[in-house]
């Protein structure tokens, strides 16, 4: 009976070398985080079927903003608006919500479906650098989505202006329709990231995040309601009434920025909030940072 062979051990070199470069730290992983959650938002780096819906709805707000300016070229020698620049976001805030639908689910939840989150939390990053960055880069990303269309009216109307007063006039309505834009980004953004953080499906987190602004809508109609149910003697609306109608608007994400921007800018719609303007700003804040609260509660326990 022969005795077993042994084997002589060998090391092969497979060419492993130590990195002994920089070490870059937690701020470098963060901002790259939010650059690469910034072009996730609008499909960059990936395949056109990523690309058709964000620069879908993009062009889509263009090809709106253009027509507006043909308008407004046409009825501009009658010294009329056809719109205003912090109404524009509020007109088309349905589009924004589809954005965010789809776009928040692409951020967070494709992160919680893999279970790619304790290879995140394993390098400099902390549970709080994550949904920051997430935050940050879908707000800029909404941001961005409404400042394109924004320009486009700017520049457009700004050509036909016949002096440089009325352009820097026309930059200051600009300003006007920035400052809404950036309250609808922080808003929607803030509400869609809270929602697809809790669903790794990202159908079920479109779903609930469409669900979330779309069910304010008909509790706005029941409130509206009842306001205009009671009459005076003088067969307007109560005081009580009154008051309830213009309140009522604080429960939709889709009217509460134009509450604000109606009373910061003022216009026609100025009168459907009354006396609340700095109510209006005071509960957008409070909804926004209520939503950031529980976001990074929400990522202080996941994955744990």
């Amino acid at each position: 009976m022969s005795s077993p062979t042994t084997a002589s051990s060998v090391i092969h070199d497979i060419g492993y070398r130590r990195y002994t470069g920089p070490r870059l730290g937690r701020g470098y992983a963060t901002r790259s985080l939010y650059v690469h959650g910034l072009r996730t938002a609008f499909g960059l780096g990936r395949s056109a079927a990523a690309k058709f819906f964000p620069w879908g709805i993009f062009g889509l707000l263009v090809a709106v903003a253009a027509i507006l300016v043909a308008v407004q070229s046409q009825v501009s020698v009658l010294q009329q608006r056809v719109f205003e620049y912090w109404q524009f976001p509020t007109q088309i805030n349905v589009l924004v919500l589809l954005y965010c639908a789809v776009a928040a689910p692409e951020l967070v939840s494709r992160d919680l479906r893999g279970g790619v989150l304790p290879l995140y939390f394993s390098r400099p990053l902390t549970r709080l650098d994550y949904p920051l960055a997430k935050w940050a880069a879908l707000v800029s990303a909404v941001f961005l989505l409404l400042l394109g269309p924004e320009l486009v009216l700017f520049l457009g109307t700004a050509f036909s202006n016949q002096s440089m007063s009325a352009v820097w006039d026309e930059f200051g309505l600009f300003g006007e329709g920035l400052v809404v834009s950036a309250l609808t980004a922080v808003l929607f953004a803030s509400l869609a990231l809270l929602v697809s953080s809790l669903a790794g499906n990202r159908a079920v987190a479109a779903a609930l995040t469409v669900g979330l602004f779309i069910l304010t809508t008909p509790v706005l109609g029941v409130l509206q309601g009842i306001a205009h149910a009671g009459y005076g003697p003088d067969g307007g609306m109560t005081a009580d009434g009154e008051r309830l109608s213009q309140l009522s608007f604080l429960v939709s994400p889709f009217t509460i920025v134009q509450g604000i921007g109606a009373w910061l800018f003022g216009g026609q719609g100025q009168s459907f909030i009354g006396p609340y303007g700095p109510l209006y700003l005071v509960v957008t804040l409070a909804v926004v940072a209520a939503s950031l609260l529980l976001l990074l509660l929400r990522y202080r326990k996941v994955a744990r």
